[in-house]
């Protein structure tokens, strides 16, 4: 017998994740089923899966297509709030991501903050998966998707920087912050494996891109299943 058998080759859907960062909502798409491939303009030394260094709206143009889904979150900062008080210029380029995945012809995602200049997104809240925290975040799709049921925000928030108290939910933002914040914010997230506060920070909860993609594989089946004779 063949001591070294050949593998079986990966049949799962293949899915593009732009602007990965360490990979949050790679872990979702991973745990919905997608064989994930991340690139971000910055190194990601901790990122889970194959990884591409690249500018993400160059990647997409020439290699979107060969994807069967595809997930982009650009740069949040020129749409938060907290852009009020610093006044600096941030890229800014959703429009420009949005008509090249139209060119793709395939199912994809556009993820960022409430606040971004999104058509029609449902937005996720970390509550809707037991999550403690809220976090909210808007995702635009391709494909229609359904919000879960949004349930009534009882819990305070702890003040940035400071764990939580029995009762309270977590703030994750940016900021110089203990390691024992970092680790109890990476388990409210859901990704352990993150090792700075930036990652942490500007990470997705998986949650959210596991129901995003769960939804969009029983598109993709949908779409390629054949016809009944």
């Amino acid at each position: 017998m063949d001591a070294h058998p050949l593998t079986a080759p990966d049949t799962r859907p293949r899915l593009l994740d732009l602007c990965c960062g360490a990979g949050g909502a790679s872990l979702g798409y991973h745990q919905a089923g997608f064989a994930v491939t991340g690139v971000d303009i910055a190194p990601q030394p901790n990122y889970p899966f194959t990884f591409h260094q690249a500018d993400a709206l160059e990647f997409l143009a020439a290699h979107g297509h060969e994807f069967d889904a595809i997930h982009i979150s650009p740069p949040c900062q020129a749409y938060s709030p907290l852009n009020a008080y610093n006044h600096k210029t941030y890229p800014d380029f959703i429009g420009d991501a949005r008509d090249l995945l139209i060119r793709t012809n395939v199912p994809w995602v556009i993820e960022n903050v409430v606040q971004a200049p999104l058509h029609q997104p449902i937005v996720l809240c970390g509550a809707m998966f037991g999550l403690q925290l809220y976090r909210h975040r808007g995702f635009e799709t391709s494909r229609p998707i359904t919000a879960p049921a949004h349930p009534e925000h009882l819990h305070r928030c702890a003040r940035n920087g400071y764990l939580p108290q029995p009762g309270q939910f977590m703030t994750i933002t940016g900021g110089r912050h203990s390691r024992a914040w970092q680790a109890k914010a990476a388990q409210v997230m859901g990704t352990p494996w993150t090792r700075t506060i930036r990652e942490v920070c500007e990470a997705i909860p998986p949650a959210y891109t596991r129901y995003i993609g769960t939804t969009l594989a029983t598109h993709l089946t949908t779409t390629t299943a054949p016809a009944a004779a």
